[in-house]
Formats: structure tokens, C-alpha cells, sequence
């Protein structure tokens, strides 16, 4: 993990922790519902002030919070353009497995990668430090997995101009994104 990451990550900690303390709270508009005040935006009063922190001007989080949810969303770094391609497929595969994530959401926030959402239900079934932890390891993972994807990608325009077969090449890439999607896809414990 590089220095940078370090405190970047800490400082996503401790602002999520401080962010789920969620209660329970009925919808103001229908009888007999709970919906997450965060997505259905229907009363100011009980949204809370977002926070964002960012590590730099490609890479940060939007935490907003609200009486009864939290919407997290995640810009995650895209240097260049190969990371751009990258990060994108890689986000793509995720939200398309989001019913195997409990807090994964389809769409991500307009200029977010992508975007979980915690409800008072999540924190009441999960432990709230699991949950913590499980983004800060996500936030991790995909670091470092966009890094080596990188390094994987570049060293295949190399085996290219050496003319190795590109069966073989694609076989290790796509090896690669299944074994990363399954470590993400195992239920909470």
C-alpha cells in the first residue's frame, strides 16, 4: 500500500464510522414504509450534510448520510486512459452481480464509479465495522487489482509485439477478473 493511500484511507474510516449511526425511521410520505431517506430525498430535514474526501482531483468518496441510510460513492483513480478502460470494465462486472452484494448499488452517483448503500437494516443484520471494513478492503483491492491489470495490460501489448499467442494472454486476463469478482462476492461472515 503506498504512503499516500495510507491516511486517504484512515480518513474514509473513521468518517464512515462516525456516518452509521442510523436509526430506524418510518417514511414521512407512506404509511407503513421505510424507505432510505438518501435515495428517495422527499424531506431536507433529515438529510445530512455530504462529506467528501479525496486524495487527489481523480481519486475521493462522497459519504452522505441521512436519518435512516448512507450512500457511499467511490471515484476510483484512472490516471491514463488504459486505467479509464480499465476501471470501467471492472466496475461494470461488478454492478451486474449487485444482487450477489447486499450493499452494492446498479448505478453509481453521477461522476462516481461506483456506489454502495448501507441502510439501518444492513447495520441492524451486519456488523457496522464489517461494513467499514468491507469498503475500506474493496477501496484496497481495487487499487491494487487496477495497478496489476495495468501492468498485465502493458505487458500483453508487449507479448503482442512479440507475437505470443493472444489465446493464452486473454485466458490469464480473464482468470484474473473471475478470481477478484468471486474474493468480492462472498457473503459477509
Amino acid at each position: 500500500m503506498s504512503q499516500s493511500l495510507r491516511p486517504y484511507l484512515q480518513a474514509v474510516r473513521t468518517s464512515l464510522s462516525a456516518a452509521l449511526c442510523l436509526s430506524n425511521f418510518a417514511s414521512q410520505t407512506a404509511e407503513r414504509h421505510n424507505v432510505p431517506e438518501i435515495e428517495a430525498q422527499t424531506s431536507p430535514e433529515v438529510l445530512l450534510a455530504p462529506l467528501t474526501i479525496a486524495r487527489n482531483e481523480n481519486e475521493r468518496v462522497l459519504i452522505e448520510p441521512s436519518i435512516n441510510s448512507i450512500r457511499v460513492s467511490i471515484k476510483i483513480k484512472q490516471a491514463d486512459e488504459i486505467e479509464h478502460i480499465l476501471v470501467h470494465k471492472f466496475t461494470r462486472f461488478l454492478t451486474q452481480r449487485a444482487e450477489s452484494f447486499f450493499i452494492l448499488r446498479r448505478k453509481p452517483i453521477k461522476g462516481y464509479d461506483i456506489s454502495f448503500l448501507i441502510t439501518n437494516f444492513h447495520t441492524e443484520e451486519m456488523l457496522k465495522h464489517k461494513l467499514v471494513d468491507f469498503i475500506i478492503q474493496f477501496m484496497e483491492e481495487v487499487d491494487k487489482e487496477i495497478s496489476e491489470m495495468k501492468l498485465f495490460v502493458s505487458s500483453v501489448a508487449l507479448a503482442r509485439w512479440f507475437r505470443w499467442p493472444p489465446r493464452l494472454i486473454i485466458k490469464q486476463l480473464n482468470a484474473r477478473a473471475r478470481f477478484v469478482a468471486e474474493s468480492f462476492l462472498t457473503p459477509f461472515d
